[in-house]
């Protein structure tokens, strides 16, 4: 109830519009991008509270430390060791087979620092697990962020990427400079 009427207040107050597509009835990949501000947080628990998604997240480990670290955990945070992002992913695996029943919001896109590709782990757990990947958005130039469509993912990278790359092609972020083009390493060695 106190979420909700938090995430009531942001939506009135910030200047941002909540535009989605209804909620995922199922649990799911939920992408969160493009990321490019520790803004794009404050809209996803936003949007979570609106649509009544219960979800996990994953940070980078450092958000976990000392006094936030219990505080990160139960507004539904994973702490991601970017040392070894592999095992988070096995563990995410492991978790959902093991009959665990979460949504799971991704940045795709890592750190807000420059790059040039996605991370792939959003990809893996979705075609391992059978989870559909659900399009999160936030764009600045619209001062929206929703949900779009959700995908079951097929196996043909670049086909599937194709298409979530064109759902984030008009898609800026909260910081448009900072925008990676959505684009897995896997596409590129496919040739």
């Amino acid at each position: 109830m106190i979420r909700r009427l938090l995430a009531r207040a942001f939506w009135r107050f910030s200047g941002w519009k909540i535009v989605s597509e209804p909620a995922p009835t199922r649990p799911t990949i939920l992408l969160g991008a493009p990321h490019t501000s520790n803004w794009d947080f404050v809209l996803m628990l936003a949007l979570a509270w609106t649509l009544r998604i219960d979800l996990h997240w994953m940070g980078k480990k450092s958000l976990f430390r000392g006094w936030r670290g219990p505080i990160m955990r139960a507004l539904g945070g994973i702490p991601v060791d970017r040392a070894n992002p592999g095992a988070l992913v096995r563990e995410i695996i492991d978790r959902v087979r093991s009959g665990e029943i979460f949504s799971l919001v991704i940045t795709p896109d890592g750190t807000r620092s420059a790059h040039t590709h996605w991370k792939s782990g959003f990809y893996r757990i979705a075609r391992e697990t059978g989870m559909p990947v659900t399009l999160g958005f936030v764009d600045r130039t619209t001062m929206t962020s929703g949900l779009g469509p959700t995908l079951a993912l097929t196996g043909d990278v670049r086909a599937d990427m194709d298409v979530i790359r064109a759902f984030y092609a008009d898609k800026a972020g909260y910081t448009p400079a900072l925008r990676v083009e959505p684009r897995l390493r896997e596409e590129d060695a496919k040739g």
